[in-house]
């Protein structure tokens, strides 16, 4: 059987050398979608001794992931449904997160400081969190102009929460990326 990968819009391997993940890791793709493009591959990376959990709010997009986490079987990815907007309920444990993924996500949320804040309960001090999003604007197959996000909302969130900016760059032709660095 053959899957999307979804890296026709956005590169997970530049992501990833960017963030600079690596073997043993234990990371989150909040808002992970069908596709897992993100999940698997990361999922290789990290190996045996790390873990991926593939985070949605949709339950069939997790009941596909795990299917194919099963065929392939990739035992290190973890399938969480949650409400990504709600502090507290995501089933990861608190502090034990070293790199979370927002990939496309914070564009469809209502509560989008809500979803930060989820992932800074989650990750390790240290941990990294990296938010890639559509930043060209008036395209057929982008979100509306109003939901796009505002990078700049990203940093002000940073420097409130202990967070550093580490990196920003662009991610395709319609991405832009920001990599914030707990400083805790």
């Amino acid at each position: 059987m053959s899957y999307h990968s979804g890296n026709q819009l956005v590169d997970p391997t530049l992501i990833f050398e960017k963030t600079q993940l690596r073997e043993g890791m234990h990371v989150a793709d909040f808002g992970c979608g069908k596709t897992g493009h993100i999940v698997f591959p990361a999922s290789v990376v990290v190996g045996s001794q790390g873990i991926v959990y593939a985070v949605d709010i949709l339950k069939d997009v997790l009941v596909s992931i795990q299917k194919r986490a099963n065929l392939e079987a990739l035992v290190n990815i973890h399938t969480i449904w949650s409400n990504l907007e709600y502090v507290g309920k995501t089933a990861i444990p608190s502090d034990s997160l070293d790199l979370v993924f927002i990939v496309n996500t914070l564009s469809q949320a209502e509560n989008r400081h809500g979803i930060l804040e989820e992932a800074k309960r989650l990750l390790k001090s240290k941990g990294r969190i990296v938010v890639v999003d559509w930043h060209k604007k008036g395209l057929s197959f982008s979100p509306d102009d109003n939901r796009f996000v505002n990078f700049d909302d990203m940093k002000d969130w940073a420097r409130m929460n202990g967070f550093g900016v580490q990196d920003e760059f662009t991610v395709g032709p319609y991405h832009h990326a920001i990599v914030l660095y707990r400083n805790l």
